[in-house]
């Protein structure tokens, strides 16, 4: 690693820290009903929204009430993206001329899925698939739908913790609002402007056809790339207006763009821990939690940013230069930007997973074995790095819960948490949504890697079988790009990224096929619903129950002790239920690089 690489990492984290408490604050004050500095200008669009919609600010909703609206206006937002995708080619703003062609239904299913989940998985590339219209109305608007509905949910977890002997948790249509009026909408319309001035485009041009200096012909493609780009990160969304995503100029033209939108992955996310210690009434709670975020985040930047800064030791042996010099990186530089080099590159990887944002930089595919891996695990914790915009926050008090009913085990004592106790149904509610999201990845992967679900390439007599899109030959396998252990990878990190609501992927797997858009959207919903819900549940008991008093054999939640077990449990867990996978994937090739094939051939044998 070098002086300047490090010094990135530091430079970005002092940002976040610095904003944390601020962002927080702001947060805190508005979703408790406060006056906040954005009142006297935004407070008539809130009000006019209410009349709208028929909703009494002041009516507030049970746990089963909150997660109804919740799941109505996710069906809503499904459906409605679904229909503008299917109906593209009759609907204006499409001068590329984009149909019903381009889009197939269970493609159509799984971008709808994608982005109501706030996954933004892409299957397709976004500048040769939709619409203008389609990029605005339905993506940018579920950017912002999709981020407001988990701020909502952060909140309300926070209200269970915060309230005592009450049975509701406030009102969806009220924060989901809020969260839309006075966070999201602002800051994307100045971060829109920002992104512009830095060159990132914004327009409704057809797409310019160049000629090249050798006489080929180029398609230059454009579109109102700057308003999707700037709720894409604030939102932590991470759908591209390009197929290469942040790694295109028209999306992330400069090195100082590059750090403003892992700025805006992170400003919310961070913001939202501290958020929490104002409304419980505890702020070192808060701080708490940004604390085992912090300390997660680091060892994960750095530990990416030192297995692609050391490179590829195979390399080495032929004799490439692989250290860094005065005149070039060294290092792993495949699949990077040279406007970012590693250090940004490897942080940007790290961010973008921590938070469920997605969006990249680089091409993961092309990360060293251990540089992949962070990015892998960083979306098997749960997303509870500091996480997506509310999904964060509420994934790491799942596991604080978890860490207070351990502690409880050790200790024999009832574990209480903000001075809630903490008892069977708030522990069972957390570990069912644990349970769910491991199995959505670990059972569709495995299935993936070895059912022959599509149809012969010949019948019984030898003949050609026909086939189309709707009945491909030969298994899913046969959309990996690589075998052996990058290939089980490749499989690993889509389903990982699916069910994790992220949405980056290795790339080097074709997943626009009916099983993999149909299994992805269905491990999306299960990532989504089946962790929020069961902590609604939970939310509700934890409102109803009221306060106890702090007493010598209480534990206390704050301070390194209690970091400590919070990020020892988010990793004992991480690695107990996936380590056998990752052993078969990243860990094998790692091994296979360090020229290690025989011990990878006795691990791995099959896909060896």
């Amino acid at each position: 690693m070098t002086q300047n690489g490090i010094l990135q990492i530091a430079v970005y984290f002092l940002i976040i820290l610095a904003i944390a408490k601020p962002m927080g604050v702001f947060m805190a004050n508005l979703f408790e009903g406060r006056k906040t500095l954005l009142h006297p200008a935004l407070r008539p669009l809130e009000k006019f929204i209410y009349r709208l919609i028929g909703i009494d600010e002041t009516t507030e909703q049970r746990w089963t009430q909150y997660t109804a609206a919740l799941l109505a206006f996710s069906i809503f937002s499904f459906l409605f993206v679904y229909l503008l995708q299917r109906l593209q080619g009759i609907l204006p703003l499409n001068p590329q001329g984009f149909g019903a062609g381009q889009v197939t239904p269970d493609l159509a299913f799984n971008t709808a899925v994608s982005f109501v989940t706030n996954t933004n998985w892409q299957s397709y590339s976004g500048e040769s698939t939709l619409s203008y219209l389609v990029q605005m109305a339905a993506l940018t608007v579920q950017n912002f739908a999709s981020a407001a509905a988990g701020i909502a949910v952060a909140i309300a977890l926070t209200r269970g913790f915060a309230r005592q002997q009450v049975n509701s948790l406030g009102n969806f249509w009220v924060d989901l609002t809020r969260g839309i009026v006075y966070i999201l909408l602002p800051i994307s319309l100045v971060a829109a402007l920002i992104l512009c001035s830095q060159g990132v485009i914004q327009n409704f041009h057809a797409y310019t056809v160049a000629k090249t200096v050798e006489g080929a012909k180029q398609v230059i493609a454009q579109g109102p790339v700057a308003s999707q780009e700037a709720i894409k990160m604030l939102g932590t969304n991470g759908g591209g207006f390009f197929g290469a995503n942040s790694a295109h100029p028209f999306e992330n033209p400069t090195p100082l763009i590059n750090l403003f939108q892992m700025f805006l992955i992170f400003v919310i996310p961070a913001g939202l821990t501290y958020t929490f210690g104002v409304m419980v009434g505890d702020r070192r709670q808060g701080w708490t939690l940004f604390s085992a975020c912090a300390a997660m985040f680091l060892i994960g930047a750095f530990a990416c940013y030192w297995a692609e800064q050391k490179g590829n030791p195979t390399l080495a042996k032929l004799g490439v230069e692989t250290n860094a010099t005065s005149t070039q990186m060294g290092g792993n530089m495949e699949g990077k930007e040279t406007r970012f080099g590693i250090a940004a590159s490897a942080l940007f990887a790290t961010v973008t997973t921590d938070a469920s944002c997605g969006a990249v930089n680089g091409m993961h595919d092309s990360y060293t074995p251990l540089g992949g891996l962070v990015p892998l695990f960083n979306i098997q914790t749960g997303e509870v790095i500091f996480g997506g915009v509310g999904a964060g926050l509420y994934g790491i008090l799942l596991y604080a819960i978890v860490a207070v009913f351990i502690a409880g085990l050790m200790v024999g004592r009832t574990p209480e948490y903000v001075g809630k106790k903490i008892e069977q149904k708030e522990v069972k509610m957390a570990m069912i949504a644990l349970v769910a999201t491991a199995f959505s990845i670990l059972v569709f992967a495995a299935i993936s890697s070895i059912i022959p679900f599509a149809s012969p390439t010949k019948d019984a007599k030898g003949q050609p079988v026909a086939h189309s899109y709707w009945n491909p030959p030969g298994p899913a396998t046969a959309n990996l790009n690589n075998s052996g252990a990058h290939g089980f990878s490749e499989l690993l990190y889509a389903y990982t990224s699916g069910t994790g609501n992220n949405g980056s992927a290795f790339q080097g797997i074709n997943t626009n096929t009916p099983w993999y858009n149909l299994t992805m959207g269905l491990a999306m919903l299960i990532g989504r619903f089946l962790f929020l819900i069961p902590l609604l549940a939970a939310a509700g008991a934890l409102a109803n129950k009221r306060k106890v008093a702090e007493t010598l054999g209480t534990l206390p939640t704050h301070g390194p002790l209690f970091v400590s077990l919070l990020v020892g449990t988010v990793i004992l867990v991480g690695a107990l239920t996936f380590f056998p996978a990752l052993a078969l994937g990243p860990i094998v090739e790692h091994y296979l690089m360090q020229d290690g094939k025989l011990f990878s051939l006795l691990l791995f044998p099959i896909w060896s």
